[in-house]
């Protein structure tokens, strides 16, 4: 007689995660385990490098700092390896090692049971993680617990990170930024080959519901990625299983399981979407809405996929197309005067512009116009104070009496993009914004719609100040980003 249907199905979704993990490996593309810089030379803080002879006590959570690369964030967010945290030899066991990361929740256990029975059977190694983030009494003595039904598994290497969970963008944003943060850090340190996760159907209608409430675009709605991460690094076998299904599995191998209060905390907004919005959806709708949402996120997806690949090609074409010479490498942060100002009729009052009027779109690199009106777009019998405000949350540059050089970052062609579908061209302009150093947290779609009338409604507005203090200007026929 065969497992439980839920055992046997959560099994083969594994199973058909591993057997694409292994294709990976075997592509003649992908580094040797034993070649990998994570396990030859871990470029990781002192503070985070895992106790080498016995074990240590637990330390301390260090404070939130500054961010940057993957090993710094997991300084920054306080990751602390528990004792036993290790990494074995990978000279003593060649073979790959797959992760699961494990809340002790019946997704991450049913996870965390199909691994350990799929993983020897594929020659693989099968360890797991467990993240303490600290927000509750007696978390660290919850951790323990979850390492232990991990070994009785016969999981290795097993460990429990502790994560000081921050404040920036609210505290579910602030613990799944720590917590991956923790599992780039382990599985750089183990040199895993992947990372499971237990997101299921229903995780996955839930981002969805909320794409949908911030008003968010197709990449939003396309919720969370079968294969994602760096190198794809995180796999989510059970996207098209539903959370029953996995709690039915730990059912029938009687697996012990945590249930997370904070998961039926309406303080917390995906709680109230799982118990609240989406029954009431059902109720309304019948039954077959989370199904539905689940369809929604992959053929967003698709779309999302096909559109960033067009867009990535445009931004190509667009980079390419009229370069800024090199030995304008710098422009003026502000306006200056030109040389032999216009003189000011005697009748006018102090204070007053002279009636020239700016070229409206001066060559890159070319003498600055002189600034128009105050503001984006002048109105008649507007004010300056009026007119110079700004778009939302949006700032336009001002002149001053000093001109401050300003490097280039970026420069694309205005007549490349012009003609593009706008959600092609905003992505271009999206993408080309985060690169040069706006965060994309903070990157709205207004911001991305104010410069995208730099392409399609322009008469000489003056530059966008994007987060991240970015500019973005008009000048020559090239979008121009600079640092501001």
């Amino acid at each position: 007689m065969g497992p439980h249907p839920a055992v046997a199905a959560i099994r083969l979704a594994v199973r058909r995660v591993l057997q694409d993990v292994l294709a990976d490996i075997n592509s003649p593309s992908t580094p040797s385990p034993l070649s990998s810089p994570s396990l030859s030379s871990p470029a990781v803080p002192p503070a985070l490098a895992a106790p080498a002879a016995p074990p240590s006590p637990p330390a301390a959570r260090g404070p939130e700092t500054s961010r940057g690369s993957e090993t710094s964030r997991a300084a920054a967010r306080g990751v602390v390896p528990a004792p036993g945290g290790a990494p074995l030899d990978a000279a003593a066991d060649p073979r790959p090692l797959i992760l699961v990361a494990c809340s002790g929740g019946a997704d991450s256990m049913a996870l965390a049971s199909a691994l350990a029975f799929e993983a020897p059977k594929l020659g693989l190694r099968a360890g797991g993680i467990t993240i303490d983030h600290g927000l509750q009494p007696g978390s660290d003595a919850r951790a323990a617990e979850v390492c232990e039904r991990l070994r009785a598994l016969r999981l290795d290497p097993v460990e429990s990170i502790a994560v000081a969970v921050g404040r920036d963008g609210g505290p579910e944003a602030a613990a799944r930024d720590a917590r991956y943060g923790a599992l780039d850090h382990a599985a750089e340190r183990y040199g895993a080959r992947a990372v499971l996760l237990g997101h299921t159907r229903d995780d996955q209608a839930e981002t969805v519901l909320l794409g949908l409430a911030r008003g968010s675009g197709t990449r939003s709605l396309s919720g969370m990625a079968v294969v994602s991460g760096e190198g794809g690094r995180y796999r989510r076998p059970f996207l098209h299983l539903d959370r029953q299904t996995a709690r039915r599995a730990c059912l029938a191998q009687s697996l012990p399981v945590w249930d997370d209060p904070h998961n039926a905390d309406p303080a917390f907004t995906r709680s109230r979407v799982r118990h609240e919005a989406l029954p009431m959806l059902e109720k309304a709708l019948g039954k077959g809405v989370v199904e539905a949402l689940a369809r929604t996120a992959k053929l967003s997806r698709d779309d999302a996929d096909a559109l960033d690949a067009w867009a990535a090609e445009a931004e190509a074409v667009a980079r390419a197309a009229r370069p800024v010479p090199k030995d304008r490498a710098t422009v003026p942060t502000r306006p200056t005067a030109p040389s032999h100002p216009t003189p000011r009729p005697a009748s006018a009052p102090p204070g007053a512009r002279a009636a020239v009027r700016p070229t409206a779109d001066a060559p890159a690199g070319g003498p600055s116009p002189a600034p128009p009106a105050v503001g984006a777009s002048p109105v008649a019998g507007a004010s300056p104070a009026s007119a110079a405000g700004s778009v939302g949350s949006l700032t336009r540059s001002r002149p001053s009496a000093a001109a401050e050089p300003c490097d280039v970052i970026d420069s694309l062609d205005t007549a490349a993009l012009r003609d593009l579908p706008a959600a092609v061209r905003r992505r271009v302009l999206r993408r080309v914004a985060i690169a040069a150093g706006s965060p994309a947290g903070s990157l709205f779609a207004r911001h991305i719609e104010e410069v995208d009338r730099l392409i399609t409604s322009w008469h000489g507005q003056r530059a966008i100040n994007l987060p991240g203090r970015i500019e973005v200007l008009r000048q020559g026929g090239r979008l121009v980003i600079r640092q501001g």
